[in-house]
């Protein structure tokens, strides 16, 4: 017999605005508690350091959160100049220490370097794995192991201000963009050095940055529920957004209330609007009901890739 799993049936996403000093598993748990869910998962990864949106997918909205993954960031970073570090960031030690001289003409023409597609190295301190261990775990051995270029792209790369030796700048970018590496190639590249010393996310896909709730907030909110004598879920769940939301540019398809049946059995149907090699969003009926992506198979037909599980609560509302 199958063991019930911990925890409510709830689906949804929810905007974390992640502390500095945590990691974002600790963040993950911890919200997964708040929310007594039977499931959760995050959307990439911020460094303890970093602070910002965490999209949390909470149930069967973490089928779609590999979307999340490979969406578009936006960050808000300040660079100490003048000091490089061993990690690229104010938690390492410092490796080299030289003056900064240089001018904004100069600085400018530098910034121009990382705008656009260009390759990458990872820093030795992500979490990108080689032979299946992380590098980061390397690097704390003071192992160094060959590490690939990769193609990333820094669609905007905005100057905010220079005072004495910080540099803020705000940078958006594609998935796999290390902020960091960025910062130390600035750095080297301007003769003087730099590490990060705050970096901020603002952004992730096309997510609101007023959405955005704290874990002290997120608590303050189980304890207004005991103090109301109320379900915690009731103060809780109108934080969530809808699953979808993490699919939200895929073109949508709206299929009748009478091919749910067929939909949800995994079967191929007709369907207008489908392109090839083209992921939708599959909606039911006149309300829209979200359940799953899919894509057109070689007959033409819409083929589902990843449906949600229907929780009896679900089907009965």
């Amino acid at each position: 017999m199958a063991r019930r799993p911990k925890g409510r049936f709830i689906d949804g996403i929810v905007l974390l605005d992640k502390d500095t000093g945590m990691s974002s598993n600790f963040a993950l748990q911890r919200v997964k508690r708040i929310f007594n869910a039977n499931k959760a998962g995050h959307t990439g990864a911020l460094d303890p350091l970093a602070t910002g949106m965490l999209p949390i997918c909470l149930g069967e909205a973490t089928k779609f959160s590999q979307h999340l993954l490979d969406a578009d960031k936006r960050y808000l970073v300040t660079a100490k100049l003048g000091e490089r570090t061993d990690t690229s960031d104010s938690d390492g030690e410092v490796v080299q220490t030289r003056p900064v001289e240089f001018t904004q003409a100069f600085l400018d023409e530098k910034l121009e370097f990382f705008r656009g597609t260009t390759q990458q190295i990872p820093s030795m301190y992500s979490a990108l794995k080689y032979q299946g261990q992380p590098l980061y775990k390397y690097a704390r051995e003071g192992i160094e192991v060959p590490r690939e270029s990769r193609p990333i792209t820094v669609f905007e790369l905005n100057f905010i201000k220079l005072e004495g030796d910080e540099l803020t700048l705000d940078i958006h970018c594609s998935k796999g963009t290390y902020i960091r590496t960025i910062i130390d190639d600035l750095g080297e590249m301007l003769g003087c050095g730099a590490h990060v010393i705050m970096l901020r996310r603002t952004q992730v896909a096309d997510y609101p940055y007023e959405k955005m709730v704290s874990l002290a907030e997120l608590e303050a909110l189980l304890v207004q529920a005991q103090e109301q004598e109320v379900a915690p879920k009731t103060l809780l769940d109108p934080l969530l957004l809808p699953m979808d939301t993490a699919v939200a540019n895929f073109p949508e398809i709206n299929l009748p209330d009478a091919m749910l049946y067929y939909v949800m059995q995994g079967q191929a149907i007709q369907a207008s609007g489908l392109k090839p090699d083209c992921l939708v969003r599959i909606t039911i009926g006149d309300e829209r009901k979200f359940v799953g992506i899919g894509m057109m198979n070689d007959d033409g037909l819409l083929a589902p890739k990843r449906l949600i599980v229907m929780h009896e609560s679900a089907q009965q509302s």
